[in-house]
């Protein structure tokens, strides 16, 4: 039992508590010290100034503060439901439940602390734990909705889907009379609880139960979609195909209604003729619509799709449409239907068009074919640019013809752009975006497109203030602090990209970094709506959220920075003078040639960067002083803002375990993309050196399983057989056996030399087998490094060697030291004559 207080003491500790939820930090702590002054051991006091210390941003005080308040009154519920909340504070959920379920032990008709029970449980996804939870806040609360819809939600999520049903039925057996169809929240929980019928595999039920309860749902979109889903899934086809075409009354340009009518009507892909004509059908009632016309193409072959193509090509040209490649470039797997639509957008750019047969193509303005012409023009250089159909000249050829036709284009400029970044010229690439965004500066798209392709030609300044120009560039921080403010994921990413790039790995980890707790906090902002979307009563909502939430870090940006990331911290564990050298980049602008200079001139190099280094400091930190504004900044949420003391990601680069930081970024990438050989491939670097061979082999046999043509999975088995053989003295007999069982495949250390020619014969014309096949001749024979080089410069005569692998195999040469690398940046610089990469700076 918590210690008692008398009257007035009593009355203060109450104001604390107000003090502390109206957030008056000052007033509280005042009262709290009257209240200690006459009672100085009070735990629920010391307790509450805890709270308020933490709250006040010193949690190291507050937690101290606590385990004293706790020594003085451990039977307190307060004492620990405090002690929950701060762990909960510092996000340690873990704890935080034990120290709510003790004060819950000792005060068991606490709502409150039940209630901050169940959100950390359902964070956690203790589910069995959040049943018991929401059944006891049922029980002592039975007149509130929301508790019932906790418990059905516990009980869904925990797989209990029939008592989750029984859950939501009694709720309704309990009202005398019917809720009104305004009443949203009940409308919800009635869709709600048919969704888990039909989770259940009861579809007839679920369409029974749906039919009797539609016309009191507002939802009606959602209700015709249910129905028509399980029309069909029953098999009643006619009554599918008549809500199908319900449906499409709505909304005639979703494809998912014009597959279930397919499905309804039995037509299958092969009957093109029902098919044409159910299509044509809709196209007749939707004139100006274009999934009508669209789908047919998909399933038309020979002259019917020449016809129906010409039919939309005429149609988008006239009008101008700036996306018909991008709806169409679908088709290109089919090589017929890709020549038909490549000539037929030649007719029109060459003038030589008819009328279309059905007369449904607009006619143009007196008489004016320039619109048809030039967007016949911009479709072909988008065609030429595409990787299937990859011919940059005609594409640089059509996009001028295009921008002749219409030099005001901001798309036709922007195609120009992309054209150049194919080619290889980032300098130019930029260049253009750039005056594309000029041509409409009100455009935040272009505006970004702009601020990318900068980032791409490693402009990262020029793309900050690119991006500038639609920030809040008031706040402490400046536009760069509004864009991390924003989650702008994508900037922060292609910005960490650029840094890495140029060898300024502390800034990169700085950006990769704030890209991973950008992910945490989508991850904590959850906690919110576990009672936010029970007093809203959107539940179903709610439950897509938490499924998306579990698999959150599936995100593609989160495997990019991750990758990126890693290789940075395998880089600083292989070499960690690269701390150092990267530091001097960053305040040299990145050059990037510190491993090559003699030892004498990196010495007077770092410590010209040291020097450099501490003057950008002092400048940095006179002029944070002269703009310290007068207010300091606070998050969205009223909190004081953190300051960023290291901008530069200093303290990231000089970590002295980066392979402790790789493993922070490796856990989720492994857990949650087990199917990116990238993925794998980073996670086998990163085991191997830290000699775990089992989870090394468990990577390798996952990207080999992947795709085991694979260079990098080639090479990664060549070096397990060295690694293993080298160090099988040392390793327990076990891990050798299971080595063996789980790998039976793995060469032995004789037949090495054979294997790799063997992978070589299978891709001898594979720019990046080559290079995997040298890379392990090397590793076996250093000596054949002339040779291995003479060969990494003939991959150049490979017909289909791409820039990207001609990047990588400068790449090589530059890791090997190699004398030839000036060599083939000028034999590549012929072969690909646009490619900034091969330029010399």
């Amino acid at each position: 039992m918590p210690q008692p207080l008398n009257s007035k003491e009593a009355s203060l500790f109450k104001q604390v508590i107000r003090n502390y939820e109206t957030k008056q930090y000052k007033k509280g702590l005042k009262a709290a010290e009257q209240i200690l002054r006459k009672a100085p051991n009070h735990g629920d006091t010391l307790a509450m100034k805890a709270l308020i210390i933490n709250s006040q941003g010193r949690p190291d005080e507050a937690f101290a503060l606590a385990k004293v308040a706790l020594k003085n009154d451990m039977k307190s519920h307060v004492c620990w439901h405090v002690y929950g909340l701060l762990y909960r504070a510092e996000k340690n959920f873990e704890e935080a439940i034990k120290a709510y379920k003790f004060a819950l032990r000792l005060e068991p008709d606490s709502q409150q602390i039940q209630r901050d029970l169940a959100l950390l449980q359902i964070q956690m996804r203790d589910y069995q734990g959040y049943e018991e939870s929401r059944n006891a806040m049922l029980q002592a609360r039975s007149g509130l909705r929301q508790n019932w819809t906790a418990l059905a939600i516990a009980h869904h999520l925990a797989g209990n889907l029939s008592d989750a049903e029984k859950v939501l039925t009694t709720y309704e057996e309990t009202l005398k009379t019917p809720p009104p169809k305004t009443d949203i929240e009940h409308s919800e929980a009635v869709l709600y609880k048919n969704t888990i019928i039909a989770e259940m595999g009861e579809t007839e039920r679920a369409l029974d139960h749906l039919n009797a309860v539609s016309k009191q749902n507002p939802d009606k979109t959602a209700v015709s979609e249910m129905i028509a889903d399980y029309l069909l899934k029953l098999g009643r086809k006619e009554e599918a195909a008549k809500a199908y075409r319900h449906l499409l009354d709505r909304n005639a340009e979703y494809k998912t209604y014009y597959q279930g009518l397919e499905k309804s009507l039995g037509l299958e892909r092969t009957d093109t003729k029902g098919l044409e004509a159910l299509y044509a059908e809709y196209a007749q009632k939707n004139p100006r619509g274009d999934a009508a016309l669209r789908i047919p193409l998909e399933f038309l072959e020979g002259d019917d799709f020449r016809r129906a193509a010409d039919r939309y090509l005429h149609k988008m040209f006239s009008k101008g449409v700036p996306s018909t490649f991008a709806n169409l470039k679908a088709l290109y797997s089919d090589e017929f239907k890709r020549n038909t639509l490549e000539e037929s957008a030649h007719n029109y750019a060459s003038g030589q068009t008819s009328p279309p047969v059905n007369g449904t193509a607009e006619k143009q303005t007196n008489g004016d074919s320039s619109p048809l012409q030039s967007s016949a023009y911009y479709f072909l250089a988008q065609h030429y640019n595409y990787h299937m159909t990859r011919n940059l000249e005609k594409a640089l050829h059509f996009i001028e013809k295009a921008i002749d036709l219409g030099p005001k284009s901001v798309d036709y400029h922007m195609t120009k752009a992309r054209i150049m970044k194919h080619y290889g010229n980032t300098q130019s690439a930029s260049e253009l975006m750039e005056h594309a965004r000029t041509l409409d500066e009100r455009d935040r798209y272009i505006n970004t497109k702009s601020a990318k392709y900068q980032l791409r030609n490693n402009e990262n300044g020029n793309a900050l203030y690119t991006m500038s120009k639609f920030t809040r560039n008031e706040v402490a921080g400046g536009p760069l602090a509004d864009l991390h403010d924003m989650q702008c994921m994508w900037y922060i990413t292609e910005d960490g990209e650029a840094y890495m790039r140029q060898g300024k790995f502390g800034l990169a980890l700085k950006r990769f970094t704030s890209v991973f707790d950008i992910f945490d906090i989508w991850q904590e902002d959850q906690f919110d709506f576990h009672s936010f979307s029970l007093r809203k009563g959107q539940i179903r909502a709610y439950v897509d959220m938490i499924r998306w939430e579990d698999r959150l870090r599936e995100h593609p940006f989160y495997s990019r920075v991750a990758v990126s990331a890693i290789k940075i911290y395998v880089l600083l564990h292989d070499k960690p003078q690269l701390a150092r050298e990267s530091s001097a980049n960053g305040i040299n602008g990145g050059s990037g040639d510190l491993t090559n200079m003699d030892p004498s001139e990196r010495r007077k190099a770092l410590k010209k960067a040291r020097k450099d280094q501490q003057k950008q400091e002092k400048a940095e930190a006179e002029k944070k002083d002269t703009k310290k504004p007068n207010t300091p900044a606070t998050t969205a949420d009223g909190e004081p803002k953190k300051e960023d003391t290291d901008p530069q990601g200093t303290s990231l680069l000089q970590t002295t375990e980066p392979l402790k930081g790789a493993m922070k970024f490796l856990t989720p990438l492994l857990d949650f993309s087990p199917k990116n050989i990238d993925a794998q491939n980073i996670g086998f670097e990163v085991f191997m050196r830290r000699k775990k061979f089992l989870l090394a082999l468990k990577c390798l046999l996952a990207a080999s399983k992947i795709d085991a043509d694979d260079p990098n999975v080639h090479e990664n088995t060549v070096r397990f057989r060295l690694e293993i053989d080298e160090a099988s003295s040392s390793l327990p007999p076990k891990v050798i056996e299971t080595i063996n069982s789980s790998h039976p495949n793995l060469p032995t250390k004789a037949d090495l030399t054979q294997f790799n020619k063997a992978f070589l014969s299978n891709h001898p014309d594979s720019a990046l087998h080559i290079y995997s096949y040298l890379r392990v001749r090397r590793l076996q024979l250093p000596l054949s490094q002339p040779r291995n080089e003479e060969e990494v410069l003939a991959t150049l005569d490979l017909e289909e060697i791409t820039l990207d692998e001609a990047k990588e195999g400068l790449n090589l040469l530059k890791d090997w030291r190699s004398g030839n690398a000036e060599g083939y940046m000028k034999r590549a610089a012929t072969k690909w004559p646009e490619a900034t990469h091969f330029k010399s700076k």
